[in-house]
């Protein structure tokens, strides 16, 4: 039948938004609940936070000495469309169901195939603790940037116990630090905008204007396996790739913080409506910077190569003789590798969390806090995080590599699952004549959703395109960038072969329906206390 309402009864306490998942059903058991913590300013700023990290203030200089300034320009300009469609349907969807201990993987589990959620889910959290441990060790990278006799083990030690402890104490806890952690990652992209404008023009200590003389010498291209057109080509190509390790798995942040938000009607959709405007501002502007303050044949880039103590902002800001700003500008890169590390830690432990809940994780992992912390789930993703003591033994930026190449081929696995789960909830709103009751829209669906599955799918099968080519073999390249699809396979059809079943949910079957009264009523209270909104307030908020 089509539009018929759960005939399950429901507890005033489910109406105010206490739903929790367990095997695939609504659960009243308040005792695992997570509880609503985050605020409209904390999922602002975890959504920016998530995508504001070592990508952007690190990894952007190995790009740019690998393929040069336009590429890397034209790459991060490439994957902010890529991550504005997907944040556009992780949105619709946890918009309409914002329900506690949802993932992403539940909504793939109810509209797509179960076989597909698990293999999803585990792909996630190993995505999301893989980056935790690249978020340490890049951290250990800008601390050699002073040269301190401290060993990089001990660094690690305190970026990867600090990430813990405010994970582990409460949300609300969680959720503030994130938000300092995030202001500062704001105020130092704007300040650094600033100054690499000055530099531009002229108004820095050595040097007149350089503009953007760099493109010309050493070059807007470097050509990257191949020469002439088939170079340039592959050089964005790599671009575009290795960008998606600055944005992987952060327009997910907004879905899995969904079911411990405030008004999550209100503030999940002004989230993602801003997204794509700060995206645009903080990497479209910033890579376009980098290019022009720092040389792409530069011998300090991240590479395996160099020593890969700095990130290419401070290299210009040295390069162009502004003495002391480099050390402050490091400092504040080093809280965002700890913000970047601290976001990343929570969202694997809510994907631990709630595959345990529905069974697909060991049931340990469900247990929580009396303040509704996963701490199972918590401790077990951040012991994969111990991972980055593999700088203590290898050169920092190849270890920085491996986990950006790993991390970021399961974000784009994940992704392509995203699209899939979202194509199949749009048909069976569709089919059960409920697509005008979303509360949330985003344009050119489902065209833009088509595209963007097509680009990511090839983005995933040639990342690691390179090491095909004779002089340019490595196994542990080929190992970085392709281990986690057979692993990603082996999950998906050893599960189906266990459980069988049908490829593909059937449509009538395909529920859309479970939890919608609730969220419906919870939503409609929409409780968040109103903030007095001055100049200041509204000038800050739009850029956060």
């Amino acid at each position: 039948m089509k539009r018929e309402e759960s005939s399950d009864s429901r507890s005033a306490d489910e109406a105010q938004g206490g739903s929790h998942i367990v095997d695939g059903v609504v659960s009243l058991d308040v005792d695992t609940q997570l509880q609503r913590g985050l605020k409209s300013r904390h999922i602002q700023f975890l959504a920016l936070g998530g995508a504001i990290g070592t990508g952007l203030f690190v990894g952007s200089g190995g790009i740019l000495a690998l393929v040069g300034p336009l590429p890397l320009w034209l790459g991060y300009l490439s994957m902010m469309l890529v991550v504005w469609i997907v944040m556009n349907t992780i949105a619709e969807m946890t918009t309409y169901l914002p329900m506690k201990g949802i993932t992403l993987p539940y909504f793939t589990d109810r509209y797509v195939d179960k076989s597909l959620a698990f293999a999803s889910g585990w792909n996630y959290w190993y995505a999301y603790a893989v980056l935790v441990a690249a978020e340490a060790s890049a951290g250990a990278i800008l601390l050699e940037y002073w040269e301190t006799p401290v060993h990089s083990a001990v660094w690690i030690t305190i970026i990867l116990v600090v990430c813990l402890a405010l994970n582990i104490i409460a949300v609300e806890v969680f959720g503030e630090a994130e938000f300092w952690f995030a202001s500062i990652k704001l105020i130092t992209i704007m300040g650094l905008v600033i100054v690499g404008i000055v530099i531009m023009a002229g108004g820095a200590p050595k040097g007149g204007a350089i503009g953007f003389s760099y493109w010309k010498n050493p070059g807007a291209f470097k050509e990257y396996v191949g020469t002439g057109a088939t170079g340039r080509f592959t050089a964005y190509w790599t671009a575009f790739v290795r960008a998606g390790f600055s944005f992987i798995t952060s327009p997910e942040l907004i879905g899995l913080a969904a079911g411990e938000t405030v008004a999550p009607r209100r503030n999940i959709p002004k989230a993602a409506r801003r997204f794509l405007a700060r995206l645009a501002l903080f990497y479209g502007v910033s890579s376009l910077i980098i290019g022009a303050i720092v040389p792409s044949d530069d011998d300090r880039l991240l590479s395996p190569d160099s020593n890969a103590n700095a990130s290419p902002w401070v290299i210009g800001i040295q390069r162009a003789g502004i003495g002391g700003l480099n050390h402050a500008i490091n400092g504040a890169i080093l809280t965002s590798a700890w913000s970047a590390g601290n976001a990343f830690l929570y969202s694997g432990s809510r994907i631990l969390y709630s595959m345990a809940a529905t069974g697909q994780a060991p049931a340990i992992f469900s247990k929580t806090t009396k303040r509704g912390v996963p701490w199972a789930a918590v401790l077990g993703t951040w012991t994969v995080g111990l991972l980055a003591y593999l700088n203590v033994s290898q050169n920092g930026a190849r270890v920085f590599g491996w986990f950006a190449n790993i991390s970021t081929i399961s974000g784009f696995i994940g992704w392509i699952v995203v699209m899939i789960t979202y194509l199949r909830f749009r048909k069976a709103m569709i089919y059960q004549g409920l697509l005008d009751t979303l509360p949330f829209k985003t344009p050119m669906q489902p065209y833009a959703t088509w595209a963007t599955l097509v680009v990511i799918t090839l983005l995933t099968l040639t990342n690691g395109f390179q090491v095909f080519v004779p002089s340019r073999w490595d196994y542990q390249d080929f190992l970085a960038a392709y281990i986690t699809i057979p692993v990603f396979l082996a999950l998906y059809i050893g599960h189906k072969l266990w459980h069988r079943g049908p490829l593909l949910k059937p449509l009538h079957e395909i529920d859309v329906l479970t939890g919608k009264k609730e969220m419906d009523e919870f939503c409609a209270l929409d409780h968040e206390a109103p903030v007095a909104k001055n100049w200041l307030y509204k000038i800050w908020y739009w850029i956060a």
